[in-house]
């Protein structure tokens, strides 16, 4: 179906009309003289044989060219669906003050920064990646985009807090992927959810009510393990030991049939979306064909000119 980007433009239409009115006009004009002419057979001797039909086929191919450029100026457009990959992972970083623990060089925090970065730079570009960054409680980021250096920046800039939220940023990771566009498709998209901590949940819903949810949306949470039993921060002057939680890690990947890593490569990390599949929807995007109406506007004008000089040799 052929829609207009710029329909006002369709107002110049009107002073071809109004020529190939006074074509029309002209032509019941002249026929109008001719009958005043009564003596026919002296007509027939003075005046050469006209042209007949054909007069008018040249003149009617240049006002269809006119015609047609100027319904070119509106910018007509056909509607066309486009893919759109819906899959979607979203990355959650944990940012809690023992995330800056050094038993894992140069610091857990920064080890998480930059396995989150090459796992980033690895993954398909068609996939959605959003980011939550959580302590006390998770707040997202970015939100699912095929913007890979708006995710990379975020991970750059993360700053540390108070407190763990595991099963909140969770709850948020649900929250952003339901948010993608369904855009044709059905459902939410197949998603993972990639979390990377050092365990043990001091603030928020627990992790238990996180896995429910996440297993009933059927979006796996794969967790990552930062950190050793020894670490130990610096906490309002005082040093504190910060060992990690493997068992409520693990149980949360194993519940949402996601995978437990204690240390993250990228090889690893691939598994997390080798078995995602894909979703695609489409979206309808316009596709402005004014080319095409150019050339159907040159093709006549052509026409219109090459008629006029084979049957009169002028130009129309």
């Amino acid at each position: 179906m052929i829609r207009f980007l710029q329909p006002w433009w369709l107002l110049a239409v009107l002073p071809v009309l109004a020529v190939a009115g006074a074509y029309v006009w002209r032509q019941f004009r002249r026929r109008s003289y001719a009958v005043r002419f009564t003596n026919v057979d002296l007509l027939r001797t003075l005046a050469p044989k006209g042209l007949g039909w054909r007069r008018h086929v040249a003149a009617a191919a240049f006002l269809l060219s006119l015609l047609t450029l100027a319904t070119a100026m509106a910018r007509p457009s056909v509607d066309t669906e486009e893919p759109l990959e819906r899959a979607t992972i979203m990355l959650a970083i944990d940012v809690s003050l023992s995330m800056e623990a050094g038993d894992v060089e140069p610091s857990r925090i920064e080890a998480a920064q930059e396995a989150a970065k090459e796992f980033v730079a690895e993954l398909p570009e068609t996939y959605n990646l959003g980011l939550v960054a959580f302590a006390k409680s998770a707040n997202v980021l970015v939100p699912p985009t095929k913007d890979r250096p708006a995710v990379i920046q975020a991970i750059d800039g993360l700053t540390l807090a108070e407190a763990t939220a595991t099963g909140e940023a969770v709850f948020t990771c649900l929250e952003a992927i339901r948010s993608v566009p369904a855009d044709g498709a059905q459902g939410i998209p197949p998603a993972r959810i990639v979390l990377l901590s050092d365990g043990y949940r001091t603030s928020g819903r627990s992790m238990e009510e996180a896995a429910a949810m996440a297993q009933s949306a059927n979006v796996p949470v794969s967790t990552i393990a930062f950190g050793t039993d020894s670490g130990e921060v610096e906490i309002g002057g005082h040093r504190q030991r910060v060992p990690v939680d493997r068992l409520a890690l693990a149980e949360l990947a194993e519940t949402t049939q996601g995978f437990f890593y204690e240390a993250a490569s990228v090889t690893e990390l691939k598994q997390v979306y080798e078995d995602m599949g894909s979703s695609i929807g489409h979206r309808t995007e316009p596709r402005e064909v004014t080319q095409w109406y150019a050339g159907v506007a040159l093709l006549l004008a052509l026409s219109a000119a090459a008629m006029s000089l084979l049957w009169t040799s002028r130009l129309p």
